[in-house]
C-alpha cells in the first residue's frame, strides 16, 4: 500500500493499536491482502479481524491464570493410569471433569497413601477449571497455615482472608503428613468456613476421615472442619499402590533379568 491508499489502513492500524488490539493490529494487514482476493462480506471481515484479537486475549488470560495458580506440574486427567488404581471409579473422575462441582460450589475430597495419584488428579481437576475460565490457587496445607499465622501476626487476618477466599477452586494439597494444633487447625478452619457454599474446595490427604482429630489434636476441630468441607462432597478414597514403588519394583526387576542374561549393572 502506498500514497492516500495508506492512510485508511495507517488510521485502522493506529486505532486498533490505541485500543490495545495489538493482535489486531498485527494481522491487519495478512488480513486486509486475502480480503482483496476472497471478497468476504463486511461483517465476515470484522468478524475474522476481530477473532484474532479475541483468541489472543484469551490466550494471554489463560496464561495468567495458570501461572498464578502456582502448580507444582501441569500433568493432565488423560496422562493418569488409571489401569494402577482398578479400585477408583472413573465415571466420577470423568464427572468431575465437567466441572459442575465448581458450578454448585462443593467439595472434592481425595484420600489415600502417599504415591497413589491424589495430587496429580487435583491439579488435573485444576487445569479443566482454569481451562474453562476460573481462577483456581494450589497450596499445601502446611504453607497455608504458614501464611495464615504471619498474616496474623502482621495485622493482615482480613486481607488473607479474602486472598483465600477469592479462587473459584481451592486446591489443599498434603493435609496429614504433619499435625495441626491449636492455632495453625483454627486457621484452616477459617478458610475452610470462609470459602464455604462460596467457591470449591479440593483437598487431599493421606489419613481416612476417623483419624483427622489425630491431625488437629482437637476432635471439635476436626468436626467443623468436616461438616463444611463433607456438605455436599464428593469423597474419594484411592487404596490402590504407590505408582513410585510400583516404578521402583519394575525397575529392579528390569535390573535383576539384565544380569541374569549375562548383562551389566549400569
Amino acid at each position: 500500500m502506498s500514497g492516500k491508499a495508506d492512510a485508511p489502513y495507517q488510521r485502522v492500524r493506529g486505532h486498533l493499536a490505541r485500543l490495545g488490539m495489538d493482535a489486531a493490529a498485527e494481522c491487519l494487514a495478512g488480513e486486509l491482502e486475502s480480503a482483496q482476493k476472497e471478497k468476504p462480506s463486511y461483517a465476515d471481515f470484522l468478524d475474522t479481524l476481530l477473532g484474532v484479537e479475541v483468541a489472543a486475549v484469551e490466550a494471554k488470560s489463560h496464561e495468567r491464570r495458570l501461572r498464578l495458580a502456582g502448580f507444582p506440574s501441569h500433568r493432565r486427567l488423560e496422562e493418569f493410569d488409571f489401569s494402577a488404581q482398578p479400585n477408583l471409579d472413573r465415571r466420577v473422575i470423568e464427572e468431575l471433569a465437567t466441572l459442575r462441582f465448581v458450578e454448585e460450589r462443593s467439595n472434592v475430597l481425595l484420600i489415600g497413601q502417599p504415591g497413589v495419584g491424589k495430587t496429580m488428579l487435583a491439579i488435573a481437576l485444576g487445569l479443566e477449571a482454569i481451562d474453562a475460565g476460573h481462577r483456581v490457587y494450589y497450596t499445601t496445607a502446611a504453607e497455608l497455615v504458614a501464611r495464615t499465622a504471619k498474616a496474623a501476626a502482621e495485622g493482615r487476618w482480613s486481607a488473607t482472608m479474602r486472598f483465600w477466599a477469592g479462587p473459584a477452586v481451592l486446591i489443599v494439597d498434603e493435609l496429614g503428613y504433619l499435625p495441626m494444633p491449636g492455632e495453625a487447625a483454627a486457621h484452616l478452619f477459617q478458610v475452610i468456613s470462609r470459602r464455604y457454599e462460596k467457591g470449591a474446595t479440593i483437598l487431599t490427604t493421606n489419613r481416612g476421615i476417623a483419624s483427622w482429630g489425630q491431625i488437629f489434636e482437637d476432635t471439635t476441630v476436626a468436626a467443623a472442619v468436616l461438616d463444611r468441607l463433607l456438605h455436599r462432597a464428593t469423597v474419594l478414597h484411592i487404596d490402590g499402590e504407590s505408582y513410585r514403588m510400583r516404578a521402583h519394583r519394575e525397575t529392579l526387576k528390569g535390573l535383576r533379568e539384565g544380569v541374569a542374561g549375562g548383562g551389566e549393572i549400569p
